[in-house]
C-alpha cells in the first residue's frame, strides 16, 4: 500500500526475509516456504504476498500471449484445477488490464489443451490458482498468489462507518506512531473501531490472519501442511503479560454499536473500551500516551464546517492532551491548516483512492507546549 513500504519491509526483515527492498506501492523478498507462510499470517500491512514466476519484455500482445505459453504451467497446477488472471497494466502497449489478462487466460488454457487435449476452468471466485500479471511499459512479471483473498481482510469487520480506514491502513498507522504499548492508545473518533482493534492486535502479539482458515498458498502443488500448522501454532502461542489501556470514543451512538459488534467478531471483547462522548467533552488517561484520530474530511463534511470543526479539535488538544502523542489523518489539507498547531511529521498516505496526509503533533506541557523538538 502506498505510503507503507517501510513499516512491510522493517515486518519481512523480522519475519525471516532477506534481500528487502522498497520499491513503489510494493516490497521485494526473498524467502523460504516458512518465510512464505509467515508473512501471510503475521504481517500486517501486506495486502497480498506474491511469488514472481517469471519476467520478460513484450512488444505486443503476440509475444506477450507466446511467453505466457512457454512457461511450464504444469509445473504450478493440474488440468482438473481451476485459475483466475488479475493483471495490472501500465504501458502504451497494453493500455487495457483486463485485456492482458484475457491474453494471458487463453495461453494458460491453450497449453493445456496442446498438451493434454483439455482445458482447464476459470474460477473467478475461488481459483485453486491466481495468477497476477504486472506490466509496466514493455516489461511483465508474472507472479502466482500465494494469499488468495486480499490480506486487508482480517474477517472482523462486519460492517464499516463512512469512508472507513481499511484493516491493513490503519496497522500501518500505528505502526508509523512508533506506539509504545504500555502506554494509553486513544481513538476519539473511533468509527466502526478499525483502529482500536487493530491496536490490540498488535499489543497482544495476535497476528491478523488468525481467523483465516483458507491462503491461495495451501492450493499449490508444494504446500507442506505440517510446517503451515507448526507456524501457526508457533504465532498463536504468544500470550502478552498486561494488555495496555484501549479506549474508544464517538459521538455517533451507532457507530459504537458497529465497534462493538467488530470487538466482538475480533474476539476482543473485554481488552477495549467504548464510550459515548464528543472529543471537546474527553477527560484523557494520565500521560504519556497516543492519540489517533480520523476525523471527517472530503465529502463527509464540506470545508465551511470543516474549518471550525477542525480549530475546534486544535483548541481541545492544546487544552487538555499535554504530554500525549496526537496523529491525525486526513485528506483535507486547507482543513488540516486551522489546527493551530504544527505538525512535528507529514506522511503522505492513501486511503483508498484519496491522497491523506498523516500528521504527528506532540503535545507539550509548560512554555514548551506545542512546539515540535528542535533538529
Amino acid at each position: 500500500m502506498a505510503g507503507l513500504e517501510v513499516v512491510l519491509a522493517a515486518e519481512l526483515e523480522a519475519l525471516g526475509a532477506t534481500e528487502v527492498r522498497t520499491s513503489a506501492r510494493a516490497v521485494h523478498f526473498e524467502g523460504n516456504l516458512s518465510v512464505l507462510y509467515r508473512a501471510n499470517f503475521e504481517a500486517r500491512t501486506a495486502l497480498r504476498i506474491l511469488c514472481p514466476i517469471a519476467e520478460f519484455a513484450a512488444r505486443n500482445e503476440d509475444e506477450l500471449y507466446r511467453r505466457i505459453h512457454d512457461i511450464d504451467w504444469g509445473q504450478y497446477m493440474d488440468v482438473e484445477d481451476t485459475f483466475a488472471v488479475d493483471a495490472v497494466a501500465w504501458s502504451e502497449v497494453f493500455r487495457h488490464s483486463k485485456f492482458a489478462a484475457l491474453k494471458t487466460k487463453d495461453a494458460i488454457a491453450d497449453r493445456f489443451r496442446q498438451e493434454l487435449g483439455k482445458r482447464p476452468s476459470v474460477n473467478v471466485d475461488q481459483p485453486d490458482l491466481r495468477v497476477h500479471v504486472h506490466i509496466s511499459g514493455l516489461s511483465v512479471s508474472v507472479s502466482l498468489d500465494s494469499s488468495g483473498e486480499s490480506l486487508h481482510r482480517r474477517g472482523y469487520r462486519l460492517r464499516g462507518g463512512p469512508a472507513p480506514i481499511n484493516e491493513t491502513l490503519a496497522a500501518g498507522m500505528i505502526l508509523l506512531s512508533g506506539w509504545q504499548t504500555e502506554r494509553p492508545f486513544i481513538d476519539a473518533m473511533c468509527g466502526s473501531g478499525t483502529l482500536l482493534i487493530e491496536a490490540a492486535l498488535i499489543a497482544g502479539g495476535i497476528p491478523p490472519q488468525w481467523q483465516r482458515r483458507v491462503f491461495g498458498f495451501q492450493k499449490w502443488k508444494d504446500y507442506e501442511p505440517e510446517l503451515w500448522e507448526q507456524i501457526r501454532r508457533s504465532a498463536l502461542a504468544h500470550v502478552p503479560d498486561k494488555w495496555p489501556v484501549i479506549r474508544g470514543y464517538d459521538h455517533d451512538r451507532r457507530a459504537l454499536r458497529t465497534a462493538a459488534e467488530n470487538i466482538d467478531a475480533a474476539h476482543l471483547g473485554g481488552k477495549i473500551v467504548l464510550e459515548h462522548a464528543s472529543f471537546e467533552q474527553l477527560t484523557p488517561p494520565p500521560a504519556p500516551g497516543l492519540l489517533l484520530m480520523n476525523p471527517p474530511y472530503d465529502e463527509r463534511i464540506p470545508l465551511e464546517e470543516a474549518v471550525p470543526f477542525y480549530k475546534s479539535i486544535g483548541n481541545t488538544l492544546k487544552q487538555h492532551w499535554a504530554g500525549y502523542d496526537a496523529w491525525i489523518i486526513s485528506a483535507n489539507l486547507e482543513a488540516l491548516k486551522h489546527l493551530g498547531l504544527r505538525p512535528s511529521r507529514r506522511i503522505s498516505l492513501f486511503n483508498g483512492p484519496l491522497e491523506c496526509k498523516f500528521q504527528k503533533y506532540e503535545l507539550y506541557s509548560g512554555r514548551d507546549r506545542h512546539k515540535p523538538p528542535q533538529p
